[in-house]
């Protein structure tokens, strides 16, 4: 054995496991990749092949369960795996513990009988659960004439089976039961009618025409009703159309408001804008304005301090009474200091000291503007002295104003009017 070879054989024992079947001494195939897992109902659905051509599936689980959805893509990697692609193939089923399957199943089941992608030889089912055998049943009746579809009691009797239509040697009909040997004709309606009402809840072929037995026919009924059940549901479903087309017209209504609305809303904020800009701009010009006066000011404060100062040299300088030059040189420092703390002011007001008069202002609109000046001067640091100064009054004075404005903020005795301030002018976290 070359290296090659052995290469190939090993990779092949890893993926493939091999047995014998006990029918038909033909092999069967497993591979771990032939597995397609089904968490939230409880299942594995697993596929082997006997043979070259012929699938077994079956349902890995120890409990009743219902088939969600058709496992595609698992069946394609087989027919890949298997060099099937394109080939006609034989289906296997055992239907242990299968007792329902869902809608999305059956329509799966039908997109693929009715717009086949591969090609199936014969399906036959065993095995089958008493409560799924009506379904089973629906499927075999509804299927093309040239798929048969057989249901078989055991897996030896379904083996047989297909073998045997492979070799060409099957004969009977596609059922194999009690009922099919009773009544041969019973059977056929049976199945026209399985067929009937699959093609109804399985394709919504609500058009479909019906093959009516005689009306003398006891069967008869049981076709009529499904006859009634089709007008019904083709009238359910013109309701559900027209209340399908009043919502959309309802939403589309509503859309068409909510889109006025939305361009009368971005006009007002085009508005809005604009009369921000506006504003900005006004607000602007007055910052500039008021920088210019604040210059001004300041070049005054300048000349007015060094006036003063001049002043001051030359009281110091005169040969008067000592008393009242040092009167007129204590009155001079004073009126200098006021016009450095006046100065001072003007130079360090900030965007957050404005803000802090705009709140305390709106907080206690009792205050007069002396009162929110003071204010200002205790929350930048000033002491009681330099604020009389600034504001003109004696420091007596300035208490005796503390003391009422201290009441007319509505503090307590023990809480500081300096401490308040601060809090206040502190931006709340």
């Amino acid at each position: 054995m070359n290296i090659t070879s052995f290469s190939t054989l090993h990779k092949k024992s890893v993926t493939d496991i091999m047995q014998t079947c006990t029918v038909t001494d033909l092999p069967i195939t497993e591979n771990r990749n032939w597995l397609a897992a089904h968490k939230n109902n409880g299942y594995n659905k697993v596929i082997k092949r006997l043979g070259d051509d012929i699938l077994l599936c079956s349902i890995d689980t120890d409990h009743d369960i219902s088939l969600d959805f058709m496992d595609v893509d698992t069946l394609r990697s087989v027919l890949h795996d298997s060099n099937l692609d394109g080939k006609t193939f034989y289906l296997v089923w055992d239907m242990k513990h299968i007792t329902s399957m869902s809608l999305t199943y059956k329509k799966q089941i039908a997109d693929l009988i009715y717009n086949p992608t591969v090609t199936l030889g014969i399906v036959v089912f065993y095995n089958v659960e008493p409560q799924f055998l009506t379904m089973v049943e629906t499927f075999a009746a509804m299927v093309p004439e040239e798929l048969p579809v057989l249901i078989k009691q055991n897996y030896t009797d379904a083996v047989k089976a297909v073998v045997a239509w492979k070799e060409g040697t099957l004969v009977g009909e596609s059922f194999d039961n009690k009922e099919d040997k009773k009544d041969k004709k019973y059977e056929l309606q049976k199945r026209e009618f399985l067929a009937t009402l699959g093609r109804l809840s399985w394709l919504n072929m609500m058009d479909q025409n019906i093959q009516f037995p005689p009306q003398n026919d006891k069967l008869y009924p049981f076709f009529k009703a499904i006859e009634n059940l089709q007008g019904d549901l083709r009238e359910n479903l013109k309701e559900k159309e027209l209340e399908l087309e009043h919502i959309v017209s309802n939403s589309e209504k509503i859309l068409t408001e909510k889109n006025i609305l939305l361009n009368a809303q971005k006009e007002l904020y085009k508005k809005l804008k604009s009369h921000l800009e506006k504003e900005k701009s006004a607000l602007t010009a007055r910052i500039a304005t008021q920088e210019m006066e604040l210059t001004r000011i300041s070049t005054a404060i300048t000349e007015k301090t060094s006036t003063l100062r001049q002043l001051l040299d030359m009281i110091s300088s005169l040969d008067i009474d000592q008393t009242k030059k040092s009167m007129m040189i204590e009155n001079c420092r004073n009126m200098i200091d006021t016009e450095l703390i006046e100065k001072r002011l003007n130079i360090e007001l900030t965007t957050t000291d404005s803000e802090f008069l705009s709140k305390l202002q709106k907080k206690h609109p009792n205050l007069n503007q002396r009162e929110l000046r003071i204010c200002l001067l205790i929350k930048l640091n000033y002491n009681t002295r330099e604020i009389a100064r600034s504001v003109g009054i004696s420091t007596r004075g300035m208490e005796s104003i503390r003391y009422r404005m201290h009441k007319k903020i509505g503090l307590s005795k023990h809480q500081s009017l300096k401490s308040y301030l601060t809090d206040l002018a502190t931006p709340a976290s």
